[in-house]
């Protein structure tokens, strides 16, 4: 009797996720220890931000819950009348540090990440519009980047924000201070994305696949953002990671300075600066360890931007 040989079964394609993990960009990743640390840091304190609620044991900004007995508490150690013990002890109010360096982090961190997505938008539109139309459009474009160059990012964002809490009614002012500080942040931080958009879309519009695109009858916007963006977004992400830190940064030092986020959101800036003024006091807690958390936050940032830089440099691979 002759075995009839058995039909073989259909080979599975690999899921996404075994491609991701089999890629060159993971491989380079799990070989660069700085990489692989700073993601886990950068992760760890994002999470942190996130899950706020459920990890603080305090609500920092429930009035309700302070107790101003708990003024001034050492970290790990007992309270000299409340006998309440805090990890990192707790501010001038009564407030739990730990809990406040996490609620703090969610003010940066969403700052941050709105305020480079706002400048993101705005930077690809104008230099799309720049490298592609060309002429005017593209002179009075680059000219005002230009003039923006020459003060720092950080005045820029100060003058925006003072401007337009102006104008704002004083009793939204608190209430719109975030938004009106993501929005200076964003407006001081176009300029580098506008300047990369319009070199790279310079170069790939003379290329043959926009050429026939326009020949087939596309119109410039759709071969703007169907053909040309795609192509252009590697540099914009490393710039977008890189400018991430900047921005958080930028935020720490608007809120230091009293003109960020208002005193019922404080952010690690506004914390910071509520601790500098006890420094030398003997209170040393209430400043170092939000600084410590700005200082890690934005160098794992950092770090991890440098990274993504020479990792999607098709020189350095």
């Amino acid at each position: 009797m002759v075995d009839t040989p058995q039909p073989e079964a259909p080979a599975r394609d690999p899921s996404r996720l075994s491609l991701a993990l089999q890629s060159d960009f993971f491989y380079q990743f799990k070989r660069s220890p700085v990489a692989v640390v700073s993601f886990a840091v950068t992760m760890i304190l994002v999470l942190g931000a996130i899950f706020a609620p459920l990890i603080a044991p305090y609500d920092p900004f429930d009035p309700a819950s302070l107790n101003l007995m708990n003024g001034f508490s050492a970290p790990m150690t007992p309270n000299a009348f409340t006998g309440e013990t805090f990890w990192l002890g707790t501010d001038d109010q009564g407030r739990d540090v730990f809990s406040t360096i996490l609620y703090g982090m969610r003010i940066s961190l969403f700052v941050g990440a709105a305020a480079v997505a706002f400048a993101m938008v705005l930077g690809i539109t104008l230099g799309l519009l720049a490298g592609y139309v060309g002429g005017w459009t593209e002179t009075i474009i680059m000219r005002v980047a230009d003039v923006q160059l020459t003060f720092p990012a950080i005045l820029v964002a100060m003058l925006i924000f003072g401007v337009a809490k102006g104008v704002t009614p004083v009793e939204y002012r608190d209430q719109m201070a975030i938004w009106i500080l993501i929005i200076a942040i964003g407006l001081s931080d176009w300029v580098q994305f506008a300047r990369v958009v319009r070199g790279a879309t310079l170069v790939e519009k003379n290329k043959e696949y926009v050429q026939a695109a326009r020949l087939i009858g596309r119109t410039s916007p759709a071969i703007m953002l169907r053909h040309i963006l795609p192509n252009v977004l590697s540099p914009v992400l490393v710039i977008a990671t890189i400018s991430l830190a900047l921005a958080i940064i930028a935020e720490a030092t608007l809120s230091f300075l009293g003109v960020g986020a208002p005193p019922t959101q404080p952010s690690l800036g506004t914390l910071i600066r509520i601790g500098q003024g006890f420094l030398f006091s003997g209170e040393w807690w209430i400043l170092l360890f939000p600084a410590v958390t700005l200082l890690a936050l934005a160098l794992s940032v950092n770090l991890l931007g440098d990274w993504l830089r020479d990792a999607l440099n098709p020189r350095l691979r």
